[in-house]
Parts: C-alpha cells; sequence; structure tokens
C-alpha cells in the first residue's frame, strides 16, 4: 500500500470512527416535547417542569411544542410519524394513551403499536366537587341526595368522553346512582357553571378545582385517590368518605415513536432518576395537585395496557364513541 492509499484509508476509518461516536452521543441537539394540549392546561404544566428538569440533567436545549387539538390525537400522530431518534417525544396523558382507543374508532395512531413508552412522569388525582350552595356536605351525602332523587342531579364535564365525564361514569357505577351528564367544551366552561349552580356536581383536577375551593366558590367533597394530596390534605379519600377505595388518576407520560434506540431510551430514563425526589419538582407539581412518578419502560407499557383496558369499559358505560 502507498502512502496516499494508506492516508485515504486512515481518513475513511477515521471519519467511520467518528460518524458513529457522534451516533452514540445522544443527545447533541435539541429536544422537542410535544404536547397535545394547550399552554396552561395540566399535562402542558408537567411538560414543562420536565422540560427544565431534563435540559438540566442532559445538557441540551429541551423545548415544549404546544400542538393542541382533537383530544390530544394531532400532536400524538405528529410524534407517532416522527423520527425514531429521541429527538421528538410526546408528554402524552390517561386521555391520550388510555381513553382515545376506546373512544374514536378511526384513531390515527395506537398507544403501544405506535409507541415506545418511556415513564410515566405524574399522577393528576380527580376531585369530586359540588356548588357551595347544593345541599351535600360529604360525598357519602351526595350518593344519598342522588339515590333519593335518581336523575334528577346533573355534573359537569371537560367534555363527552374525557378524563372528568368517564371517571363520574365509573363513580355512578360503583355507587349505584343515576346522574344527568352536561358536557362543556373544556374544563374552564365547565367549572364556571359549577360555580354559576348551572350544575350541581363535577370530577376534575387539582388545577381546576382548587384555586376555587380556597376561594370559597367550590366545596370539594372528596378526592379520586389512594391517599390524601398534598395540595389539599384537609380532603378525604373516597375511602375516608365512606364509599370504598374508588381510584381514577389522571396521569401524564413520555413516550418516543416506536423503534426508538434502547440507547436513546436508556438516557431518557437515567435522565429520570432524581426526577421523583427532586425537591423542586415536588415543590411544583404538588402546587397543582399533581404528584411526580416514574416506571421502568416495561412497567409504563404494562400500565398504560392495564388503563386502555380500564377506562373501555367507563367508555362502554357511558356510550360515547367518536367517529
Amino acid at each position: 500500500m502507498n502512502r496516499s492509499t494508506f492516508v485515504r484509508a486512515a481518513l475513511l476509518a477515521l471519519g467511520v470512527a467518528a460518524a458513529g461516536a457522534a451516533q452514540a452521543a445522544y443527545p447533541d441537539k435539541t429536544i422537542r416535547l410535544v404536547v397535545g394540549f394547550p399552554a396552561g392546561q395540566a399535562t402542558d404544566m408537567i411538560a414543562r417542569v420536565f422540560a427544565k428538569k431534563l435540559q438540566d440533567t442532559l445538557g441540551q436545549p429541551v423545548i415544549v411544542d404546544n400542538k393542541a387539538g382533537a383530544a390530544g390525537i394531532i400532536g400524538s400522530e405528529l410524534v407517532a410519524k416522527a423520527p425514531a431518534d429521541g429527538y421528538t417525544l410526546v408528554v402524552g396523558s390517561s386521555g391520550t394513551m388510555a381513553i382515545n382507543p376506546s373512544l374514536y374508532s378511526k384513531l390515527p395512531y395506537h398507544p403501544l403499536k405506535d409507541f415506545q413508552p418511556v415513564s410515566i412522569l405524574a399522577v393528576v388525582p380527580l376531585f369530586l366537587a359540588v356548588n357551595p350552595q347544593f345541599p351535600a356536605q360529604t360525598a357519602a351525602d351526595l350518593v344519598k341526595l342522588a339515590k333519593a332523587s335518581p336523575g334528577k342531579i346533573n355534573y359537569g364535564s371537560a367534555g363527552s368522553g374525557v378524563t372528568s365525564h368517564l371517571t363520574m361514569e365509573l363513580f355512578k357505577q360503583a355507587q349505584g346512582i343515576d346522574l344527568i351528564h352536561v358536557p362543556y367544551k373544556g374544563s374552564p366552561a365547565a367549572v364556571t357553571d359549577l360555580i354559576g349552580g348551572q350544575v350541581n356536581v363535577m370530577f376534575d383536577t387539582g388545577p381546576a378545582l382548587l384555586p376555587h375551593m380556597r376561594s370559597g366558590k367550590v366545596r370539594v367533597l372528596a378526592v379520586a385517590s389512594k391517599q390524601r394530596n398534598a395540595a389539599a390534605p384537609n380532603v378525604p379519600t373516597m375511602a375516608e368518605a365512606g364509599l370504598g377505595h374508588f381510584e381514577a388518576p389522571a396521569w401524564v407520560g413520555l413516550a418516543a415513536p416506536k423503534g426508538t434506540p434502547k440507547e436513546v431510551i436508556d438516557a431518557l430514563q437515567k435522565a429520570l432518576a432524581s426526577w421523583r425526589d427532586a425537591p423542586e419538582v415536588r415543590e411544583q407539581l404538588t402546587a397543582v395537585g399533581a404528584e411526580p412518578a416514574t416506571m421502568s419502560a416495561p412497567e409504563f407499557t404494562k400500565y398504560i395496557q392495564a388503563e386502555i383496558d380500564k377506562w373501555a369499559l367507563a367508555v362502554k358505560l357511558s356510550g360515547a364513541k367518536v367517529d
């Protein structure tokens, strides 16, 4: 081999080695977290706390990209079709990942076939609230009133088929009561009418209800979780209210397009190591009634499947369906 041929071969080998090193160095550019909901909604708020934590841990910019619309479908579909390289991820929810598969007959993505689950990020308990003038002082009172007057009490929700609607359907089944559903176009409108007395009762998240509880505009009767919520320590659980272990939390989680390399998933999992117990994360999530959480990728995959099965029952009970 003459000198020029040797030099060319050496340079080629170095180039291949450098390309391999560059491929392995995840991340080496900006990561985009797609959220299928508008700014200020619970999923978005949690995504922004996560983006800051991920950026600090990985040393690369992490941006939140809101692609709101169609119950989170627009953002989810975008990520499902994105390159599986770890630079476009979705911060999804129980709505997009567990409810939509049963609710939409023509959903353009599947939460497990088109995504690689990474980890749950937060659990967002739902609170049961009534208008302050409504006679029920406790959740047990509400059930008694509903049994005494079937079909006379109405409840609001953020829309047909969304978490607040389906949670009430599960609650109705568990308690054997009949309430009239009044769907709204979003949580703010439903809460406004709860405050105004146009609807009597509803389930919703902490960000939607707790500020109004503190100002006396709504009365929160119970939280649908195993333990009391740190943002509202005086609110009893359903079990403490005498209604059994009724738990129907919403949740937020991280997923990547299917086919994302294992080393990328591992890097994201490693970055999540301090997420659950970081004081600044816990403080910010607690303020909105959410609880930070993590799972391994296999655990999160099994959890999503179990959630799909659970919410399929709620969709069936509600009769909600979207073509």
